[in-house]
């Protein structure tokens, strides 16, 4: 555990961002399929979300799809230069509304393309290439060196800045530095699974942004019963808490809590203000919860997967 603290990260060696960002993959319909219900409610959560200090947000093409993308667009744009919109390219939505991951460079370079133009953009400052290396997306007969050397192209031709990996397992990480740098890795880990910590120490080591997603693991913190006792000493709720701990965690980290709601919104934003309130020994506490020798939970990525898009329909 690093016990120092900091408000900032600097992705890519360039752009300064507070270390709370905003996912925007519950801001699509049900089943991540199409708009909200309350566009009106979507374009106010990202513009508050501004408002409220946040410049680092996440998305990508599947989500609606494009729709989500769209709204950043309308909402946010045109962006300040210290925002950075992080995209997930590769993985796409199938006609019964199922998900797929496609790396030829075609597609690859199409989804780019079509993200810039949806965002309201010419540069993508963080591109986010989805692998499969945390046993959640499809796995691909594409070879990495292919799928990453068209990310590299559309950099050289100045459409990307900065490159990412979301689901990068550590030989997937390291296989990809030795053909680009890489800002940003995108994978799982929060309080009650802390599958991504290989991933996490690397870019620790190495001056990446580490990026976990599903930080709140879908509400689901019940294995963390002392949550509880440190929201009420603090005044907030356990989830504010719960990213809080993800904070002091490591000084990589940046969580990208989504919701769709304005109150869960400023709630969230509040862990940067709480973390600091947390003691060295409660944070060693909540980081020795869950034994991250075993990194995985007993559940399977699959069965895991189901649930959680399960609650995220209800949400």
């Amino acid at each position: 555990m690093n016990d120092s603290f900091t408000t900032l990260h600097e992705v890519g060696g360039t752009i300064r961002v507070p270390r709370l960002g905003y996912g925007a993959m519950q801001l699509a319909g049900h089943r991540v399929l199409g708009p909200p219900d309350d566009v009106p409610n979507a374009i106010a959560v990202l513009r508050t979300a501004l408002d409220l200090g946040v410049r680092f947000f996440d998305t990508a093409n599947a989500y609606g799809p494009r729709t989500v993308n769209q709204l950043i667009g309308e909402a946010l744009s045109p962006y300040a230069d210290d925002v950075v919109i992080g995209n997930k390219v590769g993985p796409w939505r199938t006609p019964d509304g199922g998900w797929t991951t496609d790396h030829r460079p075609g597609f690859i370079r199409s989804q780019v393309e079509d993200a810039a133009r949806d965002l309201r953009t010419d540069v993508s400052r963080l591109t986010y290439l989805r692998l499969g290396g945390d046993g959640l997306a499809p796995s691909v007969d594409i070879p990495l060196e292919e799928a990453l050397g068209t990310l590299i192209d559309l950099r050289n031709e100045g459409k990307i800045t900065h490159i990412g990996l979301s689901g990068a397992s550590p030989k997937a990480l390291q296989q990809a530095l030795r053909m680009t740098p890489i800002a940003a890795v995108e994978n799982r880990y929060n309080l009650v699974d802390r599958s991504g910590v290989e991933v996490l120490a690397d870019c620790e080591r190495l001056g990446i942004a580490f990026v976990p997603f599903w930080p709140l693991a879908f509400g689901n913190l019940g294995d963390v019963p002392e949550l509880a006792a440190l929201a009420k000493r603090l005044g907030v709720s356990t989830s504010t808490v719960a990213l809080a701990w993800l904070l002091r965690r490591s000084s990589a980290i940046i969580p990208i809590p989504g919701t769709k709601s304005l109150e869960h919104l400023r709630d969230n934003v509040a862990a940067l203000e709480v973390a600091p309130k947390l003691t060295a020994e409660e944070v060693a506490h909540l980081t020795g919860a869950i034994d991250e020798s075993g990194r995985r939970r007993t559940n399977s990525p699959g069965s895991r997967r189901r649930a959680s898009h399960r609650r995220l329909e209800r949400t």
